[in-house]
This record gives structure tokens, C-alpha cells and sequence, in this order.
């Protein structure tokens, strides 16, 4: 199974046709929220990694995950210093507590999809750094906020349910029809996706997330998906 850019899971628990439009189309068009989400993230990957009041604060660190099938770049990884547990790091003493910080453009969702983004990255750094990690946060430009996430089991099993759908539908390399809801207003693909216009039935190829179909473990056969836009597509999401 290759790996898919982390945020992709993002984009599915957010809208299936997005995901497909980006990632297997290879469409992207740019709004200003969008916009505003892509600076937001270049602005925190484009500070400096430092060491603070025991807290050192990794920026842009590179994630995978082979369980997932997921790997990409975490906007920021506050790693605490702690006298019992935690990990060892490269050139530092001490033991640290991982705890990953995603940033978002706008305000929380009504959904989960930017907790099971979150979730994904967490179990990346529990993969690479062989510890367990119990919580992270989602920052909200538009609030000037963070909330705390809990990785706990019901988080963990969607983000892996959403993980083993990416998969099926990237291999299947066929792009869900428009189901139109309220958010597709601000969407920026929305003049591409065209949400309202008389749409086909779904194609048997692709099973329902809900039916179960197809979700086990992949043949190895999985198609990977071209990396060319994801670097504006995961600034701009949120």
C-alpha cells in the first residue's frame, strides 16, 4: 500500500467528491478562503523551531505512518519536557511528550474531519517515536483559539476507517457524484464540482462509506496519488 499525503484524510471525512476532484482529477481552484488558510500555514511552518519554558516547538516535522498508509508534514509538534515517559530526541536531553497543534484558516466544524486529520498525525509520531500519545490540538485563525482533541478509541477507529477509504477510492481512481449540501457555498471547487446539477447514480465500483464494502486490508495494489497540488491544497484547506 503507498503512502497518501496525510490531509487527504481530511478531505474525506470533509466531502468524498472533494478528495476525488483533488487528488484523483488533479483539480484545484483557489477562493479567498483558501487563500487565507495557505498563508496561514505558510506563516507557521516559516517560523523557527525553539525551545521555550521546557517546551520545544518542532515546525513542518515530516510524518508517516505504514499502518495508515498515510505520511506528510505536521504544521506543529509541541514536545514537553517530562521527568517519566515521553521520548528521547536527537541532540536534546531529557525525556518529551509529543503533542501535535494542526492550524486551521476559520472556526470548528460541525463534523470531525479536522480531528481525524488531527488523530492521523498523532498516530504517525506514535509510529516513528514508539510511544503513545493521548492529545493534541486544533487551532482556529478566525477565533484566535485552541481546542484540545482526546485520541481516544472512537477517533482512532474512524481515522483508520477514513484511511482504508482513501485507499479504496483512490485505487478505484473514479470520482464520487455531487451530493449538494450548504457548505458546497464555500467551497472553491464548487463551479468545478457543480453541486446541484443533475448528478448520475453513484458508480457500482465504489461502495458506500456507511455499506462496509471493500473497507479490509488493500491487495498492495493501491494507486498512489500524484503529490503535485497537495502543498496549496492542504494550506488552503480549513
Amino acid at each position: 500500500m503507498f503512502p497518501a499525503h496525510a490531509g487527504m484524510n481530511q478531505h474525506l471525512a470533509f466531502c468524498e467528491r472533494q478528495c476525488a476532484l483533488i487528488h484523483i482529477e488533479q483539480v484545484w481552484e483557489e477562493n479567498r478562503l483558501t487563500a487565507e488558510g495557505r498563508i496561514l500555514h505558510e506563516r507557521v511552518h516559516g517560523e523557527e523551531s525553539r525551545l521555550r519554558d521546557g517546551v520545544y516547538t518542532a515546525r513542518g516535522l515530516m510524518l508517516r505512518s505504514f499502518s495508515l498508509g498515510l505520511a506528510g508534514i505536521a504544521d506543529v509538534v509541541e514536545f514537553s519536557r517530562v521527568e517519566h515517559g515521553g521520548v528521547c530526541l536527537p541532540g536534546k536531553k531529557h525525556r518529551w511528550l509529543p503533542f501535535p497543534v494542526e492550524y486551521k484558516r476559520g472556526r470548528p466544524k460541525a463534523d470531525r474531519c479536522d480531528e481525524v486529520q488531527l488523530c492521523g498525525q498523532a498516530i504517525c509520531l506514535e509510529e516513528m517515536l514508539n510511544c503513545r500519545i493521548e492529545r493534541g490540538a486544533l487551532y482556529y485563525g478566525a477565533q484566535h483559539k485552541r481546542y484540545d482533541v482526546v485520541f481516544d478509541g472512537e477517533l482512532r477507529a474512524e481515522t483508520a476507517r477514513m484511511a482504508r477509504r482513501l485507499h479504496e477510492l483512490i485505487g478505484h481512481g473514479v470520482t464520487p457524484p455531487a451530493v449538494y449540501q450548504k457548505r458546497c457555498d464555500r467551497c472553491s471547487l464548487k463551479d468545478v464540482c457543480m453541486p446541484q446539477a443533475p448528478s448520475s447514480p453513484p458508480h457500482p465500483l465504489i461502495p458506500s462509506p456507511q455499506s462496509g464494502e471493500g473497507m479490509g486490508e488493500q491487495n498492495g495494489e493501491t494507486v498512489a496519488a500524484t503529490i503535485s497540488p497537495l502543498h496549496a491544497v492542504e494550506r488552503g484547506r480549513g
